[in-house]
């Protein structure tokens, strides 16, 4: 066993020389590195971009509240905000439109 021959060399202050795994390893690491920070970056670009987009929208909030409540006005039903004689005169126009109905077919 003695007479292995292991693929690092050593320099003469004792320490040894990467091979060429642990090298490319490290290359690596270091490219992967460099793209975690990258990545880092854009995603505290896109942060900073939709925090701008929620502030631009909430500038719009009163005005989306004012277009509601309109739109809620114009929603409701001309009969649901009628009180009771109101009603009562809704029917006796339909009364009324029965009579000259009857009127105009007894002139025939």
């Amino acid at each position: 066993m003695s007479n292995q021959q292991y693929p690092r060399s050593t320099s003469s202050m004792g320490t040894r020389e990467k091979t060429y795994f642990e090298q490319q390893r490290e290359a690596l690491i270091g490219e992967i590195a460099m793209s975690f920070e990258h990545v880092l970056a854009n995603i505290n670009k896109l942060n900073r971009s939709l925090e701008a987009v929620v502030a631009v929208g909430n500038e719009f909030s009163s005005v989306e509240a004012l277009w509601s409540q309109f739109e809620n006005v114009m929603a409701k039903d001309p009969e649901d905000g009628k009180t009771g004689s109101e009603g009562e005169e809704g029917q006796q126009g339909k009364n009324e439109g029965e009579g000259e109905q009857a009127t105009a077919a007894g002139k025939s």
